[in-house]
């Protein structure tokens, strides 16, 4: 026996050739066949010249007479050919040769087509037309479909196979991530820069030709304005309303008018990462056999390897408790000797359980590839986010629009502020300044300053928690203005406004870089803003983007979870956390480094994904390329100025002071008749609750009526009844001249008429020790 196998293996190695006895690697081969393409097209390029000795005539030669004129094209193409092999990035299949082999056939044909047709068998000895190849097919097209509709017949097979070529769509060629848009592309960005430059000539220049030309024309203006200064002055003075008209209409005209830029996909990296997930048949078949020794015979499934890691599934058998899988993590990741472990049961939308293990190398991925997948490049909105790769490498985009707010929270390093990043990369992509406006809050100071002066931004990256609170507030009074135009055109929504205003709204994307610092030093006035901006602005386009990494209940309060279903959890230290982030465990069972578990109102359950990855050096890429497009960022200044007083549901209130509340009259006369002015005492005269009567308070205080409060000492009333009837235009203003007495009252009081009570809990803590 041993004999016969042997004398068959040898049987096998002499059938074999030699050289498949040699073991060449993939990438050596490709490397072999990079360097023949290149060395081909420059010999070929050459030979076209008389530059390549007889090697390089017999190949013109050759060409001459197949080709034709097209054998011009040859050496382009090889070339072509050899750098799409050599960038990875571009995958050569089937139907690009197929698209080629059309291209070079319908390109002879057309070159033969110019010559006329008693020329053309002379045309093909001479190396002129198409070659053989061309006459062949322009005399088989003309004789069969005549010669203008063999014309139209090859133009139309040539446009195909450019198409297959290239395996994209017309409408796709005009875009930026092509080949073509991105040439013309750079050809814009080349007339555009250069047109700047035309544009903005040295100030001295300007100068000189102003001075020349005001020299020859000296004489004659100097006679015109001593005839015609004294009518001058009296037309402007008949015509004086109509040229304030005309200086009215002009005013918005000023108003900055940005061009849309394309950033190019070539900013990005395009490295694509390969995982590697161990030994799968060893790591199912221990999987398998650790169940049965507990007593549960499973079925195995099938195995996806994904970024991060491989899911192994399996189907449990008949009267087996889900919960009897679940409580076995531990035993299995003792057996697989892998930790973090996290058990799926069961699938959604299977009757599968899934096991995760982690994978022994994990796979980055990359924000570009997310960019160029289909998912992403067949959006339907100018909103739309990619949020990672799942287990089984299908790419997770979510529509912003339809979120409307997203929640993101993690611990240090777990990946947060990269997926902050990659949002705001993304939308850059997608709209330019016109469409979408920036607003970034970043209280550590080293994550979102890397933004600043690009165009989109409506202020400079925030850092202050006091400019912050303004902020919101300035978001409150933006998101209440749009709701009135949408009401005056009879709009639902800011897209169907757009879709017939002259003056289009931009998208508002408001992004807070760490919220824990801001809920500890401004919780209760910040919640309260938070959660009327996520209620209502969706209709207006202004969405919310909250990132912590300290997922507590105080920072993540109950109602702000209620009004962003939409949210991302990253690594946690705790099951509690998880749960506070996603109402779900697991998240303490992630790896870190882009792992995540994300939900959305269109989710039953979280699903595991991988986020993009996204570099500090493609940001500075990107960001670069912004700020050198010519477009310079137009501030808002009121985003960060101190707003006025805002209601007991945040919103703000922009109207004259007096107009803020119907009681403010009665409450105004009640208080400078009396001549003390304290909450608790408008509580008793006017019969209204606490947080009313410290509302109007606060309203005379800006109006100028009665001083700032301090403590439990009465509160100064700054005018009296004369003044207010003598001028009351500038009581309405809230302004109070230096010279206006000050009246205190020196009647004694009782101590719940004197003090000014901080809160409505403190005056009820009073009333219960009185009684």
């Amino acid at each position: 026996m041993t004999n016969l196998r042997k004398n068959n293996q040898l049987k096998n190695n002499k059938k074999q050739p030699y050289y498949k006895k040699l073991e060449v690697h993939p990438e050596t081969k490709r490397w072999v066949f990079i360097i023949c393409l290149f060395a081909l097209a420059g010999i070929s390029l050459l030979g076209l010249f008389n530059m390549a000795g007889r090697v390089g005539l017999a190949i013109d030669n050759l060409l001459s007479l197949f080709l034709g004129w097209a054998k011009y094209v040859f050496p382009l193409i090889l070339v072509i050919w050899g750098y799409a092999l050599l960038n990875k990035q571009y995958k050569i299949k089937t139907i690009n040769y197929i698209g080629l082999f059309f291209f070079i056939l319908s390109l002879t044909a057309l070159l033969h087509l110019l010559i006329p047709y008693d020329q053309a068998i002379l045309a093909v000895d001479q190396g002129r037309g198409g070659g053989y190849i061309g006459l062949f097919l322009s005399y088989s097209f003309q004789n069969i479909m005549g010669l203008w509709a063999g014309l139209i017949a090859i133009c139309a097979i040539f446009i195909i196979s450019l198409l297959l070529i290239l395996n994209t769509s017309i409408e796709d060629l005009k875009e930026s991530r092509s080949i073509l848009g991105r040439i013309i592309q750079r050809l814009q960005i080349w007339y555009y820069n250069l047109k700047l430059k035309m544009a903005q000539k040295p100030e001295q220049e300007i100068y000189e030709e102003e001075a020349a030309e005001q020299k020859e024309i000296e004489p004659e203006q100097e006679e015109e304005k001593n005839l015609a200064f004294t009518s001058k002055k009296i037309e402007a003075n008949k015509e004086a309303k109509p040229v304030q008209e005309e200086i009215k209409l002009d005013e918005p005209k000023t108003k900055k008018v940005f061009h849309k830029i394309d950033l190019p996909l070539d900013l990005l990296e395009s490295k694509v990462g390969k995982p590697t997930a161990g030994n799968i048949a060893q790591n199912k078949l221990i999987i398998q056999k650790t169940l049965e020794s507990f007593g549960i015979p499973v079925e195995m499934g099938d195995i996806a390897v994904g970024p991060t890691v491989t899911q192994y599934t399996l189907k449990p058998a008949e009267g087996i408790k889900l919960s009897r899988i679940t409580a076995l993590h531990d035993d299995l990741a003792l057996a697989l000797a892998a930790h973090p472990l996290r058990i799926e049961a069961p699938i959604p939308g299977k009757s599968l359980v899934g096991i995760e293990v982690p994978n022994q190398s994990v796979a980055i991925v990359h924000l570009r590839e997310l960019l160029d997948s289909p998912e992403f490049k067949h959006r339907k909105t100018p909103l739309t986010i990619p949020i990672g790769r799942d287990v089984a490498g299908n790419t997770w985009v979510g529509d912003l629009g339809k979120m409307p707010h997203l929640l993101v929270a993690g611990q240090t390093g777990s990946g947060k502020s990269v997926c902050l990043h990659s949002v705001i990369v993304s939308l850059l992509y997608q709209n330019g300044p016109d469409t979408l406006k920036l607003i970034l809050v970043d209280p550590k100071r080293v994550e979102m300053p890397l933004y600043n002066d690009i165009p989109h931004l409506l202020t400079p990256v925030i850092t202050d928690m006091k400019k912050t609170v303004n902020a919101l507030k300035w978001t409150i009074a933006e998101m209440e203005r749009r709701y009135v135009f949408l009401e005056k055109f009879g709009k639902r929504n800011i897209n169907d406004y757009n879709s017939v205003a002259k003056e289009r709204m931009p998208y508002i994307l408001f992004v807070v870089d760490e919220m824990a610092d801001l809920m500890s030093s401004m919780g209760h006035e910040v919640e309260g803003m938070i959660i009327r901006i996520a209620q209502m602005s969706r209709a207006v386009g202004i969405h919310l983007i909250l990132a912590t990494q300290r997922p507590s209940v105080e920072v993540i309060t109950g109602l702000i979870k209620a009004n962003v279903p939409a949210r991302v959890a990253f690594a946690v230290a705790s099951i509690t956390d998880s749960r506070t982030i996603l109402d779900y465990a697991g998240a303490e069972k992630l790896i870190g480094r882009g792992d995540m578990l994300y939900t959305s109102a269109e989710l039953a359950k979280p699903k595991r994904l991988q986020g993009a990855f996204l570099s500090d050096v493609e940001i500075n890429k990107v960001v670069n390329y912004l700020k050198q497009s010519g477009e310079k960022p137009e501030y808002e200044q009121a985003v960060v100025e101190k707003q006025k007083a805002t209601n007991n549901d945040g919103s703000v209130d922009f109207s004259d002071p007096d107009e803020g509340d119907e009681l403010f009259e009665e409450a105004k006369e009640t208080v400078l008749q009396a001549g003390k002015a304290s909450t608790s005492f408008l509580q008793r005269r006017l019969k209204v609750g606490y947080a009313r009567a410290a509302r109007l308070m606060d309203l005379m205080e800006e109006a100028g009526i009665v001083g700032p409060g301090d403590g439990a000492k009465p509160r100064e009333i700054l005018i009296n009844e004369k003044e207010v009837d003598e001028d009351e235009g500038q009581l309405e203003s809230g302004v109070v001249s230096a010279d206006d007495e000050v009246i205190e009252t020196d009647e004694p009081e009782d101590l719940e008429d004197e003090e000014e009570i901080g809160s409505e809990e403190e005056t009820e803590e009073i009333e219960r020790n009185n009684e």
